[in-house]
Formats: C-alpha cells, structure tokens, sequence
C-alpha cells in the first residue's frame, strides 16, 4: 500500500472525488484499491482510483467525530486488505447508496456481480447495470433501514437472469432494445442499440440520427 496513502490512517480528511465532489471525513480503512471514511453519518467506501486528490484538516475544522460503531463492511479474515470486489460482495443483498453519475444518488440493492459491471436494483429505476469503472463510491444503509421507508421485505428478490460475463458483451446482447443511458447525468441518452463495434455503441434516438458513445463511458444503463 502506498505509504503516504496509509499514513492517513485515522485522520480528518477532505478529498476530491471524481465528478469535482468533495468529502470530509476520517479515514476509516484502507484496501488495496479502497479507502473507506465516516463521514460523521456514514461509512463511504471510495474507489481510490477516482480520489483526485486530498489534504488533512486542522484541528478538526471539518467538525466530524470519531465513529462510535464499526462499518459494516470489512476485510475478510482471509484477507489482508479490502478490495471493490470485496465490498461489493458483501454489499451484495443488502440496500446501499451507490454514486455513479454527476449528482444523482442510487438507491437500492446489489443483485449479481460479474467481472466489471454488476446487477443493480433501484425501486425507481428497477433492474440497472452498472460498470464498476464508475461507481465513486458506496454508503451501505444502516440496519433496519429501507430506501423510501418501503420496508424491508418490499425490495428484495433473487435475481435468475443469466448475465454476460463482461460489461461489453452484456451491452452487445441488448441489440434492437431500447434502452436508458447515463441517468442522472448530463450526457443521459435514450434510445435503441443499433450496433456494438470495438467500443463503439450506436444509439438509434427517437426521431433523429444515430449517435455514437464510447463503451467506455457508459456508467449505467437499464431498459425500458
């Protein structure tokens, strides 16, 4: 682990996150790949690869307090360090916050996770597909708690559909359906897949010409 990364460790920070967010809190954990803070309400699991930068606060300017629980997602004890795909695992079945797009929150739960995208169910959005490239970061809701006060039971389902293993070819296989790009965020686009070619996506709107999106900047994607 990177040394100057892990001297964080307990102290009071403020990051910049992908997006142009930025985060207070204490530096909680430290994975391979993750660093999880409190941010005085709740655990955030980021990805450190979208933390652009950070400073420590002085003399607690950010006013957070230590945690007075443990964060619900740990390292496994067969594991020295926690990872994405460890916390998405465990996160798996339970209601989250997921931050993919520019500011618009997920609500809902993780259903499958295959090798660079997952299954995700939002009582607003039903069934999406995230890529993990672009989850900034996750908060794990509390026991008890259920999005929209719908109850713990209201939500959850086992999952039977039979996914591709990569994000690509999953895109490739929802050809001729129509279907909802990016929600939330400024490039959100709807309409259906014409074609995939290498990493390149064509999109038939409603009424006007193709237009074109690099694989690569699909962050979520459902259908309708």
């Amino acid at each position: 682990m990177n040394k100057i990364i892990q001297s964080l460790m307990k102290e009071i920070v403020q990051i910049e996150v992908s997006g142009k967010n930025q985060i207070n809190g204490t530096v909680i954990d430290l994975g391979s790949d993750i660093m999880v803070l409190f941010n005085g309400e709740d655990f955030m699991y980021i990805p450190i690869k979208h933390v652009h930068g950070f400073r420590v606060g002085r003399n607690n300017e950010y006013d957070i307090q230590y945690p007075t629980e443990f964060p619900s997602i740990i390292a496994d004890e067969n594991n020295q360090e926690l990872s994405i795909i460890e916390v998405l695992n465990q996160a798996k079945g339970n209601y989250v916050e997921l931050f993919v797009t520019n500011d618009k929150p997920l609500h809902g739960y993780i259903k499958q996770i295959m090798s660079n995208y997952f299954e995700f169910f939002s009582p607003i959005y039903k069934t999406m597909y995230i890529s993990m490239s672009h989850l900034k970061w996750l908060i794990p809701y509390r026991q008890n708690e259920s999005p929209y006060e719908l109850g713990d039971k209201k939500l959850l389902q086992t999952s039977n559909d039979s996914l591709a293993s990569s994000f690509e070819t999953h895109v490739e296989n929802l050809k001729d359906k129509i279907v909802v790009l990016n929600i939330g965020s400024n490039n959100s686009k709807i309409g259906k897949i014409k074609d995939v070619q290498q990493q390149i996506v064509e999109i038939q709107p409603a009424r006007t010409q193709s237009i074109y999106i690099n694989l690569d900047h699909i962050q979520t994607l459902h259908q309708v």
